[in-house]
């Protein structure tokens, strides 16, 4: 995508927004599927996309744009979070973390081992943004605590429960293959 179709879009160029949309969606939306669940991101990406086009003008190219439109997405999909008080039901009264296991879905082809996507997608919402935001994008603790609005050894633990539960599903999937 030409650099020109940003800086046209941020003109108020609607026609260039619409070509950095379609360079950018797939990777938005697969963001979005990752964090907040495949049923939400959709929705989680258009509101990306409007967001972006209501902030176009704070984009000043001091890094790429796609860089500059991943941290909006997380950012996005952060508040959502917030907004939908999932952040408050991962915690006890006690500020423990809560950490509720869910079956993994049934596979459509037992002879395949479990996809990682849809062992990540089946972790609660909290547990799953922290694994997303450190483990896969690359987020420092620090950086997922001042995001969620947590402390980071909340991140930290969240996190450790997070794996555990992630090999052991994976482990619980090869281990059903081989019987």
């Amino acid at each position: 995508m030409p650099v020109d179709d940003v800086v046209l879009a941020v003109n108020g160029d609607t026609a260039a927004f619409e070509r950095v949309y379609h360079a950018h969606v797939p990777r938005v939306r697969g963001l979005a599927r990752r964090m907040a669940g495949p049923e939400a991101a959709d929705e989680v990406t258009q509101d990306v996309f409007v967001r972006a086009w209501q902030k176009l003008g704070t984009f000043r190219g001091e890094s790429a744009f796609g860089t500059w439109l991943h941290r909006l997405a997380v950012n996005v999909i952060i508040e959502r979070f917030r907004a939908l008080g999932t952040t408050r039901d991962r915690f006890l009264a006690d500020g423990e973390p809560v950490l509720d296991v869910q079956p993994a879905p049934p596979r459509s082809r037992p002879d395949l081992g479990m996809d990682l996507d849809a062992a990540i997608a089946t972790l609660p919402a909290g547990a799953r943004t922290i694994f997303m935001l450190h483990d896969v994008e690359g987020y420092r603790h620090e950086e997922v605590a001042t995001l969620l609005g947590i402390s980071v050894g909340t991140s930290k633990s969240q996190l450790h429960r997070a794996r555990h539960t992630l090999r052991a599903r994976l482990k619980a999937t090869r281990t059903n293959d081989t019987t």
